[in-house]
């Protein structure tokens, strides 16, 4: 990568940070990098978080996406450009180098599913110890061939016939019963991320479910305690993110998000995908008017000449778009109605995400998951450009926060499976992998 250059600072900022009651105070301060690798866009973000729980953005850079499908690398070199562009421009605003990223995780088919594992304790206190078996103990059940462990968060625990404990450490009793949520993913795609940062000289410092972040980007404090869906409406895909009691219970993703709208005003109005974004961008909705069979929109054709365009009524653009929204609503509807966290989940839903923006979403997604929506545009960050603050940066600034400690359980716990120092562990660690 080439030297880097001292950059004029970020703009200063124009908003506050989030209401004082929607962050806890942080337990790292960082610097941190972050960086968010979607379908459409990869975005890059250092920063930082003040005393008071603010974030603070030192950097900031993005590309377009490329060799990116579905939240899944499938051209490393495509990807690999895109990734130290990004990554390079957010070096340069904050005159430093990264070595290490948190990044988003949305390919390879993430999967939820929730654990109740108990451990004996035999009337003596509970220890660290105890917990980080607990959590290795449910990473085992989760544990399938060709599937990686992403997330293994505590819900809540049990002391004996009590429940509803946060922090179970010292209490005394003879079993302990908790409560974890397990998120993982393909093997194969987490190693071809891995693969991919490798090449851009970077490691992997955490990986985090792209919908737990966008959760932690656009949710207050009272929406995670009393229950409140995310939708977010991402370039390639869908994520759906379940919270309550402030806590991540169920996660999904659907194959399907604003490429897709983009690709049907393509085909339909036959024009290219460049002229379809732009139509979708700047006349799209899902919200029928009656001036729309009025308003003309001029629709350069496949093939022809660039002075020959096509006269199209902007209800036609209307009759293309809301279809494929109905579709995504509807998947989602059907997602959360499956997990069985349907009451959990409360009546609200926080719609965010770039394809979220479309005139009349948010009230055709009230209509069809009959719930209270609202757009969730992420919580401000100081100093990060107006560009970068839109409903289609929702992860990217949820990744900064959980670098910081928000929605984690438990900070000074280490759960990470342990690697046996001697040399006789480490034998037996390799054959118990082999056979």
């Amino acid at each position: 990568m080439n030297d880097m250059s001292r950059r004029a600072a970020l703009p200063s900022p124009k908003g506050e940070g989030r209401p004082d009651n929607a962050r806890p105070r942080p337990a790292r301060s960082g610097p941190f990098g972050v960086l968010d690798i979607g379908s459409t866009k990869i975005a890059c973000l250092i920063g930082r978080a003040e005393s008071d729980g603010r974030l603070r953005a030192l950097g900031f850079g993005w590309q377009k996406g490329s060799g990116i499908k579905a939240g899944g690398i499938v051209d490393l070199d495509e990807a690999e450009r895109s990734i130290r562009a990004a990554v390079g421009a957010a070096e340069d605003q904050a005159d430093m180098r990264l070595k290490s990223v948190v990044v988003n995780l949305s390919c390879g088919q993430p999967q939820s599913r929730l654990f109740n594992v108990q451990w004996p304790i035999d009337g003596r206190a509970v220890t660290g110890d105890d917990i980080r078996r607990v959590v290795r103990e449910a990473r085992a059940r989760a544990s399938t061939e060709g599937r990686g462990t992403i997330h293994v968060l505590p819900l809540n625990f049990a002391s004996d016939e009590t429940g509803g404990v946060a922090d179970p450490r010292g209490l005394y009793c003879d079993t302990l019963t908790a409560q974890l949520h397990v998120v993982d993913a393909a093997s194969t795609a987490i190693k071809t991320m891995t693969a991919c940062l490798e090449r851009c000289e970077l490691e992997i410092s955490a990986m985090v479910s792209a919908p737990f972040a966008a959760g932690l980007a656009t949710l207050v404090a009272d929406e995670r305690e009393l229950g409140a869906t995310v939708i977010d409406m991402g370039g390639g895909t869908t994520t759906i993110s379940v919270f309550a009691e402030g806590h991540l219970l169920h996660t999904a993703q659907l194959p399907i998000g604003g490429i897709h709208v983009t690709n049907d005003v393509a085909r339909l109005l036959s024009t290219q995908v460049a002229h379809a974004e732009r139509l979708k961008t700047l006349f799209g909705s899902c919200q029928e008017s009656p001036d729309d069979v009025r308003e003309l929109l001029h629709v350069p054709l496949v093939g022809e000449a660039e002075y020959q365009l096509a006269k199209v009524p902007r209800s036609a653009l209307v009759s293309i778009i809301r279809p494929r929204l109905e579709e995504i609503f509807e998947l989602a509807r059907d997602r959360i109605e499956t997990s069985g966290l349907g009451r959990a989940a409360g009546g609200r839903v926080v719609l965010t995400g770039g394809a979220a923006q479309l005139v009349g979403a948010r009230e055709l997604a009230a209509h069809i998951l009959n719930r209270q929506v609202r757009l969730g545009r992420p919580f401000g960050v100081i100093g990060l450009p107006d560009a970068a603050t839109g409903p289609n940066f929702a992860t990217l600034i949820g990744l900064l926060a959980f670098a910081t400690g928000d929605g984690q359980t438990m900070h000074d716990l280490d759960f990470t499976a342990e690697t046996p120092s001697s040399a006789v562990g480490r034998i037996i660690n390799f054959l118990k992998r082999r056979l």
